[in-house]
């Protein structure tokens, strides 16, 4: 292995070994604090331009194998972890996770104290970083990971959509269509749905309602995906078109920071956001509290406590996570819509809020009574 740094845009540096494809890489520094799960987060789109941090101290245990992928490549910008394992151990491995990355030409760093590092993020915040094995100069890195553009303000839906329509058939009796618009959309949610019945029609980022209605959908579903929802203003316009037709919608992540900006609140940038697979959530509609996976780095900006009166009525806060009391979650009370801020979906668990998609398709069978 080559040696290789690590250079946030402060000046902070760490020294390590390559892992996966040797070069030079640029993004958004973010940890995740899941343990297991890697494959998933990887090929997640919600992580592109985003330079991956493992908490975990040990990374590879379980190699990669055909099945797990969320997507049919890897988004993330950079890895970063501790420990590589030397070799997978694992009866569904079908290959190493550092020749995964290598070929799909990932620059990683490995040997570095992600402790450290992430103690960094959450004191300074998530920031610009560059990862290198051919320039190890820190002072040379630090000025073009400065040069590199910021997350806020990135409209990045349009680099990670599906270029042409296609469709998920329902498992057994179609009971429903969903037209899903796809701003990061991950294989799991379609999976989700189709075990309920739902024939899935995922749209590109950039289609219009009529493009939807042509296919005649019961519903309307706004993907994860990644970047700043502020710059998001076609996909927004889009939601209040299906609001005003008073179709079922359902937004989760990224698509729940659209859904609601179409309900007229603001979104803002967390200092280092939400990133794992054990994050605490109140659902104030049943009490209970779900452990649940995280990945994003906006939230909408909405009161907690109250009920907002909108252009499509009155809307309220209907999740809210218990670490930091960040938005988690909207419910229209006057049009069939609601929202999650996390994944109900996450592959690698866990599967608390799995319900929400039968929440989903019991609005869906309201409306069409």
């Amino acid at each position: 292995m080559k040696p290789a740094i690590l250079v946030l845009e402060d000046g902070r540096t760490f020294h390590g070994s390559s892992y996966g494809a040797e070069g030079e890489t640029f993004g958004e520094a973010v940890f995740t604090t899941g343990m297991t799960g890697y494959q998933e987060t990887l090929t997640d789109p919600s992580y592109h331009r985003q330079v991956v941090v493992q908490t975990a101290p040990q990374i590879g245990n379980t190699g990669v194998n055909a099945e797990d992928d969320e997507s049919d490549r890897i988004w993330v910008a950079g890895y970063v972890v501790r420990d590589p394992a030397r070799r997978p151990s694992n009866w569904r491995a079908t290959g190493d996770l550092g020749e995964r990355l290598a070929a799909e030409g990932v620059v990683g760093i490995s040997g570095i104290d992600t402790r450290a590092l992430t103690r960094h993020l959450r004191e300074r915040g998530a920031m610009r970083v560059g990862v290198s094995t051919v320039d190890l100069d820190p002072a040379s890195l630090a000025a073009r990971v400065l040069a590199q553009p910021q997350m806020t303000g990135a409209d990045l839906s349009a680099e990670v959509t599906t270029a042409a329509r296609y469709t998920v058939e329902a498992v057994g009796e179609r009971r429903y269509t969903v037209a899903a618009l796809d701003l990061g959309i991950k294989r799991n949610v379609s999976r989700r749905l189709a075990e309920r019945g739902v024939t899935t029609h995922v749209f590109p980022a950039s289609s219009t309602i009529e493009d939807l209605l042509a296919v005649g959908p019961d519903a309307v579903f706004l993907s994860p995906g990644p970047g700043d929802p502020a710059t998001a203003d076609v996909p927004v316009a889009l939601a209040r078109e299906v609001l005003r037709r008073r179709m079922p919608l359902f937004g989760i992540c990224f698509g729940s920071q659209i859904l609601g900006r179409a309900l007229g609140f603001g979104t803002y940038k967390l200092r280092y956001g939400h990133r794992g697979i054990n994050q605490p959530v109140l659902d104030k509609t049943t009490g209970k509290v779900e452990v649940t996976s995280h990945n994003h780095g906006f939230a909408v900006d909405a009161p907690l406590d109250t009920i907002i009166d909108t252009e499509f009525g009155g809307v309220e806060v209907s999740h809210v996570c218990l670490n930091d009391n960040v938005v988690e979650g909207l419910r229209a009370l006057e049009a069939p819509a609601f929202t999650v801020q996390y994944h109900p979906e996450a592959a690698a668990g866990p599967h608390d809020a799995d319900y929400l998609f039968d929440r989903f398709v019991e609005l869906v069978e309201r409306v069409d009574v």
